[in-house]
Formats: C-alpha cells, sequence, structure tokens
C-alpha cells in the first residue's frame, strides 16, 4: 500500500483575522513589537489600535481619559505608546522657542502675573505683558513660527490670565477689566469687571467668571441683550488667584489665598451666587490655591502655597482630598495639568522646575530644570502628547518627547 500522503500544518498567522486579533489581544507591548517581525501580515495585524488601545490606557499621555474615551482619534495609537515611554522616562530634546525682555520678575506677590498661555490646534496662545499673542506651531510641534499671526489687544495693563474657549478668548487683566475676542474675526467686548486686578477668568456655556483682588468673584452674562451685565458678585473674603466653572455648568470653583477664610477651596452655585460648599478642613494660614484643573464633573485638582497638589473627588467626600502629593523640595506650586487621566505635570516657584507625575505613585517620576542658573517660576504649562510648553518669567520652553 502506498503511504497517506499529509499536508504540512498551516501556520498560527493563517487563521481568520478575528482569531488572531482575539489571540493578540492577550499580549502585552513587547510581545506585540516582537510579532511584528514575523512576516508581513502579522507587522500590519500587530500594528492595528484595537489592540494597542488596552495597553495605552494604562500609559501615561497617551490620549485616553479615565472612562476610555480617545481624544486624539487621528493618531495611531502604537506611536502613543512609544511617545508615553518617553515622558515616563523623561526622554525629551530641550529648546528654548522665545525670549523676551523681563524687566521685573512676575511673582504672585506682585502685581505683574506673567505669562499665561493655551494650546489650541496648530497654535500656542501666550500673553506678553497686555496682549496676547497667537504663534503658529512648526509642523513638528516643537518650534513656533518667528512672528504671530494675531495679536490681541484690549487692556491698558497687563493680561493676568485668559482662557481659550470655542474660539473665543477671554482675558482679565491687571487695569480691572475683561476682554472677550472672537478669534476668527473682528468681534471684541471690554468691560469694566472688578476695582483692582482681575486675577482669573473661566468661561464656559455663555457666561464668564471672575476673580480679583478686590476679594470678590463675579459672575458676567454674555448673552446678546446682556453682554457684561454681572449677575452675582460674591464676596469670597480673601484674594481670588484661581477660579474654574464646573464642566455641568451648575458651579464655579474659588481658589483664595486662605488668609481671611479659613477654606481657600469653595464652590459656588453658578445659577444663585450662594456657596455650596467648602473643600477640606485642614488648610494653614496662607495655604492659597493658585491654580487648579476640573478632570471630570467630580474630580478636581488643586496646587498652591502650601506645596501639595490635592485630588478631589466631590461624589466621595469635600471635607478631605482623596489623594495627595507633595512638592519634595517644599516649593510652591503655580500650575498644574493633568492628561484626565494618570499623568499629572506641575510647575513649581523656583529655578522653572517641571515635575510629571503619575497618580498611581507617591513620588513625581521625573524633574527638569528649566531655568538655571538663574530662578524663574513656572507661571504656565500646557502640553500635547508629544510635547510640553513651559513659561517662565522670560522665555517659553518646549520639551520635545517625540524624538529625544
Amino acid at each position: 500500500a502506498s503511504p497517506r500522503s499529509s499536508s504540512p500544518p498551516s501556520p498560527l498567522w493563517a487563521l481568520p483575522e478575528e482569531l488572531l486579533l482575539l489571540i493578540c489581544s492577550y499580549l502585552d507591548a513587547q510581545a506585540l513589537g516582537r510579532l511584528a517581525q514575523v512576516c508581513r501580515r502579522l507587522r500590519f495585524l500587530s500594528s492595528r489600535d484595537l489592540l494597542w488601545r488596552r495597553i495605552a490606557r494604562g500609559c501615561l499621555n497617551s490620549g485616553f481619559t479615565q472612562l476610555g474615551t480617545d481624544l486624539l482619534s487621528g493618531i495611531p495609537v502604537k506611536e502613543r505608546v512609544k511617545v508615553s515611554q518617553n515622558w515616563r522616562h523623561g526622554r525629551c530634546r530641550r529648546e528654548t522657542v522665545l525670549k523676551w525682555k523681563c524687566e521685573q520678575v512676575a511673582s504672585f506677590s506682585s502685581s505683574l502675573l506673567l505669562p499665561w498661555m493655551e494650546l489650541d490646534g496648530e497654535y500656542l496662545y501666550l500673553s506678553q505683558a497686555e496682549n496676547i499673542h497667537a504663534y503658529r506651531l512648526c509642523p513638528d510641534g516643537a518650534g513656533l513660527q518667528r512672528h504671530p499671526q494675531a495679536i490681541f489687544s484690549g487692556h491698558q495693563e497687563d493680561v493676568c490670565r485668559f482662557v481659550l474657549v470655542n474660539s473665543h478668548i477671554v482675558s482679565g487683566g491687571g487695569d480691572g477689566s475683561i476682554v472677550l475676542h472672537k478669534i476668527h474675526g473682528s468681534y471684541s467686548v471690554k468691560f469694566s469687571a472688578h476695582e483692582q486686578e482681575v486675577s482669573c477668568v473661566d468661561f464656559q456655556g455663555g457666561l464668564i467668571v471672575s476673580g480679583s483682588r478686590d476679594r470678590t468673584a463675579k459672575v458676567w452674562s454674555l448673552s446678546a441683550d446682556r453682554v457684561g451685565q454681572c449677575l452675582h458678585t460674591v464676596q469670597t473674603e480673601d484674594r481670588v488667584w484661581s477660579i474654574a466653572i464646573s464642566p455641568l455648568l451648575s458651579s464655579f470653583v474659588t481658589g483664595t489665598a486662605c488668609c481671611g477664610h479659613p477654606s481657600p477651596l469653595r464652590i459656588w452655585d453658578l445659577e444663585s451666587g450662594q456657596l455650596l460648599t467648602c473643600l477640606g478642613t485642614d488648610f494653614h494660614c496662607g495655604a492659597g490655591v493658585l491654580d487648579m484643573f476640573y478632570e471630570t464633573p467630580s474630580l478636581l485638582l488643586s496646587c498652591g502655597y502650601d506645596t501639595y497638589i490635592r485630588y478631589w473627588d466631590i461624589r466621595a467626600s469635600t471635607r478631605k482630598c482623596v489623594q495627595e502629593w507633595e512638592e519634595p523640595h517644599d516649593s510652591a506650586l503655580y500650575c498644574i495639568r493633568s492628561d484626565k487621566n494618570h499623568m499629572m505635570a506641575s510647575g513649581s516657584a523656583y529655578y522653572g522646575v517641571v515635575r510629571l507625575w503619575d497618580k498611581r505613585q507617591t513620588r513625581c517620576l521625573q524633574s527638569f530644570h528649566l531655568s538655571s542658573p538663574t530662578s524663574s517660576p513656572v507661571y504656565c504649562l500646557r502640553f500635547s502628547t508629544t510635547h510640553l510648553y513651559v513659561a517662565l518669567a522670560s522665555a517659553l520652553r518646549v520639551l520635545d518627547f517625540k524624538t529625544p
């Protein structure tokens, strides 16, 4: 009898794509990388966003929120995971992209609160003296075009802070006024808001909230027939350093100096202006809140003079934060931002120190000294998935994590 013929077994990658994706979904990043070296089909398969999404949600600054929402759907997830490793390990290229003269070093104890900035797609908006300049980012994201594409003016004194929302810029100035600009157009509105400098502003849902050195916070209407009309005036008993409207548009938070009132963080009803609650009970005198950031309607980050980053979950408790991180060198924290997931970045009062944090750890991941040997606070920081922008007293520094 003739021997029975037998065909060689089919390779694993000859399976239907649905089964291969299911098998590959159990692999980690290292295993997926090795799989990509086997053949062209597996290289293509192992690069699918579907396989990297689970991994990316546990990474730093990969574009996913805590709830899994993808904020950067146009960028391959695998590439974001690679760049995330650079953030974790502090691998970056540093560059000074703008310099300006600084006759007086601005500080929170003086009348100057410069500079401030916002990122919006291909543009970076930076306050310089009484104006806000819009700089176009270079294609690689690291540099800026030398000359601003637009300049927004209106204040008689320095811009203290501004926000960029829905193609509108709302700024508060040392002259006590608020200015509203429409970015794509000539429309602008200016109105007198406070007796002293407007230290902070926020803008959501057709309403502006502002805080001032004059110890008040105010709510302003921007409806067509009531533009610039003050709806509520809140007596805070303290200088207001920071302010933020809840994403639900139901309330706003003030961060004050914590000198005249024992709680620097208070939540107010946006419709009535009435006090809803105070956050925390163990602040010492002078523990002012200089910056805050809403991640979700119930999750709030705050930082300030007492050197702590605090994480508040309003659903759980208003008496105590759910997590806190201490600045290692006992330095005031001027600004805070997060990726709305695991990573935070904070800016300190001395030597331009920026720290990266992983909320799942108690100690900071990385530190960058960006103003040495001279000392400057980090007045503001913003970041994308690939770049970190840091505003110092006389320069704008960029850390490029894409091409270290």
